[in-house]
């Protein structure tokens, strides 16, 4: 008996530690935190929806690099794609090409100190971001850099959903074929992407770095205006308000985990009821534990109110995206969940080029065809183990 009091004081104890290190973090996080967003900046863009393709595009830039090469992920894996990228960062360095790779320290967890040792012996410059560190561990260990951003010569800027890993490519037999948005970018805007590393680098590296005059060229204005978000501690979710707040007739959500803040999910079925369609698609297949049964509570209430939910079954759907009416797409690197809008590090490209969105919309079309429409009767059959999950998804929303 006196052992279970012991114990049972003991995990008193660590929850309400827990919650302190949770609260009191999180308020110091929101107290440095300032809201950085760009004007209406001109630039060209394409877009990808495929890892090979993506990845054939990334590595040829990577290689025709002649000064510097800047590159901040959230994860990179220690397997065969992982281990070609070090090599091309590897041999750049090698020919007196500036390279800077900045890794979250939990996401690329896999990384281990003789693959690091190997790349600075080449004279790759690495750091990682967001270390678990005191005094608030806990909150600490939540908070990720979540941005996936590479700029080369400050000519070349990449932004999107993919890592790097061997899933990304399709080689993963459960979440194959992989599909993702990825955009490359050319013109003015690819200098704030340098800014905003640049910004990263030098908060967590020792070895910081001046803005050099060679890391901003004067580019060119290109023809589709857009502008960059970078958010964390919270700043993400008036931006998704306010977008919701705008449209007038359509809203498309893309994303792999539908887990939106209480006040989102008010404004999207305010949204829904003055007559706004609603439209999600996220994955058949789940690539973490309890994220699905997390998103249902929601996914009833929409489908209840009309919107439209699509389950994409042709393999993994990792997109992230919001298309509001004809006006207005986002791409970038927030999922539409509790942790990205709260937690993480993100950004988000917001373009208004109506071009542009008509090519989004011609994949996301291509998506809906491979996706299967969810009904509440699906939702509502009964399922004991399903809902247990429920129950422990919600306890845990936060953090999924």
């Amino acid at each position: 008996m006196k052992f279970v009091l012991i114990l049972s004081g003991l995990l008193v104890l660590i929850i309400i530690w827990l919650v302190l290190d949770f609260r009191l973090g999180r308020r110091k996080h929101h107290l440095i935190t300032s809201k950085i967003e760009t004007g209406i900046l001109h630039g060209e863009l394409d877009i990808f929806a495929h890892g090979k393709e993506f990845f054939r595009r990334y590595f040829s830039e990577l290689q025709k690099a002649q000064k510097h090469i800047h590159i901040l992920y959230y994860i990179v894996k220690n397997d065969s794609l992982g281990q070609e990228f070090f090599t091309i960062l590897k041999e750049k360095a090698q020919v007196g090409v500036e390279v800077r790779l900045l890794i979250d320290r939990l996401g690329s967890f896999t990384i281990k100190k003789k693959e690091i040792k190997e790349l600075k012996d080449a004279g790759v410059l690495v750091a990682f971001s967001n270390r678990v560190k005191l005094p608030f561990l806990f909150y600490s260990a939540q908070v990720r850099n979540h941005r996936k951003i590479s700029i080369i010569d400050g000519k070349v800027g990449f932004m999107g959903g993919f890592n790097i890993g061997k899933e990304y490519i399709d080689e993963d037999p459960k979440l194959s074929p992989w599909r993702d948005y990825q955009l490359i970018i050319t013109g003015e805007s690819v200098n704030f992407l340098q800014s905003e590393f640049l910004l990263d680098w030098n908060e967590y590296s020792s070895k910081k770095v001046q803005n050099e005059p060679s890391y901003f060229p004067k580019l060119p204005k290109g023809s589709i205006r857009h502008q960059f978000n970078p958010t964390e501690a919270g700043l993400l979710e008036g931006i998704f308000i306010d977008l919701i707040k705008k449209a007038d007739k359509s809203i498309i959500i893309g994303t792999p985990y539908f887990i939106p803040s209480a006040s989102i999910f008010k404004e999207l079925l305010a949204g829904r009821r003055r007559g706004v369609s609603i439209t999600l698609i996220v994955p058949y297949t789940a690539d973490h534990i309890l994220v699905q049964e997390a998103s249902y509570r929601f996914l009833r209430k929409l489908l209840k109110e009309g919107a439209l939910v699509y389950q994409y079954q042709n393999g993994f759907y990792h997109a992230k995206t919001i298309l509001i009416d004809d006006k207005i797409c986002d791409i970038g690197t927030a999922n539409f969940d509790k942790r990205s809008l709260f937690l993480n590090k993100e950004i988000n490209c917001y373009i208004y080029d109506p071009a542009f969105i008509e090519r989004v919309r011609q994949v996301i079309k291509k998506d809906i065809l491979d996706s299967k429409l969810l009904s509440l009767e699906d939702l509502n059959k009964p399922d004991l183990w399903r809902s247990v999950k429920e129950t422990l998804a919600r306890a845990i929303s936060h953090f999924l």
